[in-house]
């Protein structure tokens, strides 16, 4: 049995925390730098192949206990025309298991706790230095002003974009800002369609609609800006994001009205430009910490969920050597993880088109497109062995 830190409480760090616990004998504590655990975020939805890596886990049926399957996947024109769209059985039956899953990152984060055994997650600890001498990782860790060392087989980073550890390792990283910022929030709202998630395409930027449990929507929307962390942006409140969207289609402007101050929150869309190393001896980026990625393609959440389960089985065939369990993940993920971010780039480019005359080309050649051709360049997302 060893020793393993892991670095951040995200879905991440817990995915993989819990499939350690579940399918080996090491030891995992999880060190997560909040305080506590708050009921706040928005939605996100979970693909096939991180459905495939759930069940892998062993936790697919929990998480499908606190969210919503949707049945179709659209990408609609202002006017409310649609463009292209996804059928979620015709997948389900294609890839063998469920797709289109939405869920609020809350109930999620909430859902996966429960999985962990007892005094696994430890709050308010905050890496803030990581040391490898002679087979061990120290890492420095604070719980408020008091730090304190902690000496481990191992150390898994799943601290996120801003990661800690990846300076460390890698300070020529570089996070960059995709040229658009964001809100996103959640609202009670009976007049969306609960069994199709939408996201419209415009000239004044992207609206996303997601339906969740108990009649509850997420919705997103998205503005080109070339300004990164400007306050202009920041202070816009809900009536400005209702008055720039009001002349898209129902229920677009209805579900901004329905809105309360508290229910949104705001960021810019950035990523990780790629790297060529997650390994690290006996320390491992996973996650953000890693790949994050643009959330075009919806694949944030679902890549990291992918890293649990590709390196539950690399440390299965590695039981006793993690350092080259982490390189073997290195090995499986680096292609795959670039492959994401970079198409996930260029797919929001495409998205954030402004200019009419593009916007109306682009949507014509989408809709020239056959159905089927578009559910096979799912090919690459869905069907992939990561085990």
């Amino acid at each position: 049995m060893q020793k393993i830190a892991i670095i951040g409480g995200g879905i991440g760090g817990l995915c993989t925390a819990i499939a350690l616990q579940r399918h080996t004998p090491h030891q995992v504590i999880v060190y997560e730098s909040a305080a506590e655990i708050k009921n706040v975020g928005a939605g996100l939805l979970l693909a096939a192949n991180a459905l495939k890596a759930l069940d892998y886990i062993g936790i697919k049926k929990e998480v499908l206990s606190v969210g919503h399957l949707q049945n179709t996947f659209a990408i609609i024109d202002q006017n409310g025309k649609i463009i292209t769209q996804t059928n979620r059985e015709r997948i389900a039956a294609k890839f063998d298991t469920e797709d289109n899953f939405a869920v609020h990152r809350a109930e999620l984060h909430k859902c996966l706790m429960a999985q962990l055994k007892p005094n696994t997650l430890q709050l308010n600890s905050r890496c803030i230095e990581v040391v490898q001498t002679e087979g061990k990782v120290k890492a420095v860790i604070t719980q408020g002003d008091q730090p304190y060392t902690i000496s481990f087989d191992a150390l898994i980073a799943a601290d996120g974009i801003h990661s800690v550890v990846r300076k460390k390792y890698a300070p020529d990283s570089q996070i960059r800002y995709a040229g658009y910022t964001c809100w996103r929030g959640v609202t009670t709202n009976p007049i969306a369609n609960y069994n199709t998630t939408s996201e419209t395409w415009g000239k004044n930027g992207r609206f996303g609609i997601v339906p969740l449990k108990d009649g509850r929507v997420y919705w997103f929307l998205v503005m080109n800006n070339p300004t990164a962390n400007d306050p202009a942006m920041q202070a816009l409140n809900l009536t400005d994001l209702y008055l720039h969207f009001k002349d898209y289609h129902y229920p677009i402007p209805q579900i901004l009205q329905a809105t309360q101050a508290n229910q949104f929150i705001w960021n810019d869309i950035i990523d990780l430009k790629p790297i060529n190393q997650y390994a690290y001896n006996q320390v491992l980026l996973l996650g953000d910490a890693a790949h994050a990625t643009t959330p075009n393609m919806g694949q944030g959440a679902c890549q990291a969920i992918e890293d649990a389960a590709v390196l539950l089985n690399c440390i299965r065939q590695q039981p006793n050597n993690i350092a080259q369990a982490f390189t073997n993940f290195e090995q499986k993920r680096l292609k795959r993880t670039h492959a994401v971010v970079n198409n996930s780039w260029i797919l929001g480019k495409l998205a954030q088109i402004q200019n009419p005359m593009l916007i109306a080309l682009r949507n014509f050649c989408l809709r020239l497109v056959p159905q089927s051709f578009n559910e096979k360049q799912l090919d690459f997302i869905y069907k992939v062995e990561m085990w």
